[in-house]
């Protein structure tokens, strides 16, 4: 591996070849942080796909694409004299040190949640009105369920048991069905929130990501589905025009591979 020196100077390389393209692309020329906003979602995308197929070549590549946008953001920046690299790095390295006080501080702790909740506390103390507060309005829903819920327990409002949990999935899942007998279009879909939602909360205590777990879901799917498409191809038929029963044969051996 780099040692940190060199380490220093691929960065150092890195600053001057966003400096020389600021100034003499076109491209580069004309960005601005809100034309830059929708690239760096989609990078940040590109990123997850790449950790979820763990394919580490592909993540370096996309962490370098990520780099390149926070050395962007943090060039414009400069130009217009609201901050520099060095101060976004200072800013974070203030705020590692202050939320770790059982590193740089007197403070001990047992678990990893003390160390969540010592966080919320501490966020609380720099001015955050709510601990809900740190969760981004943008979020998916599913990721921003999930955060929300991480926010909560750690101030202690949270489940003891996966348990109980589970109960409550149940429960929800039960309203949903109550639901569907009467008709009414906006409950239907409040009752299907809350089972999500529960579902969820379920999956933290299982120590399972969300987000994770349903895009494995879905890849799975496409996979099976596209073996389907496939297999129909070399059938000679279309899809629409096969019975389900015809189509589950080759279900089946897509699930079997």
């Amino acid at each position: 591996m780099n040692t940190r020196s060199e380490k220093l100077n691929a960065f150092d390389r890195l600053l001057t070849i966003m400096e020389e393209l600021r100034e003499g692309c076109p491209w580069d020329k004309k960005q601005t942080m809100q034309s830059l906003r929708h690239l760096t979602i989609e990078e940040t995308y590109e990123l997850g796909d790449a950790i979820l197929e763990n394919d580490l070549e592909e993540v370096k590549k996309e962490l370098g694409d990520l780099l390149l946008h926070i050395v962007f953001y943090a060039k414009i920046g400069s130009e217009t004299g609201d901050f520099d690299i060095a101060d976004v790095a200072d800013d974070i390295c203030e705020k590692l040190i202050n939320r770790h006080p059982h590193i740089y501080g007197d403070v001990e702790v047992e678990n990893e949640d003390e160390v969540k909740r010592n966080w919320e506390s501490i966020k609380l103390k720099e001015g955050k009105k709510s601990v809900l507060q740190g969760v981004p309005n943008g979020l998916p829903a599913l990721v921003k369920a999930n955060r929300i819920q991480e926010k909560v327990a750690g101030v202690g409002f949270d489940w003891e048991k996966p348990e109980q949990v589970f109960e409550k999935v149940k429960e929800e899942l039960s309203e949903l069905q109550e639901e569907t007998k009467q008709g009414n279009a906006d409950r239907l879909e409040s009752e299907f929130g809350d089972v999500l939602f529960s579902l969820i909360n379920y999956a933290r205590f299982l120590d399972i990501n969300p987000e994770n777990a349903l895009e494995r879901t879905n890849k799975k799917f496409i996979k099976r589905f596209q073996y389907l498409e496939s297999k129909a191809k070399e059938a000679g038929k279309s899809l629409k025009d096969m019975s389900l029963a015809e189509m589950d044969v080759f279900w089946e051996e897509a699930k079997s591979l």
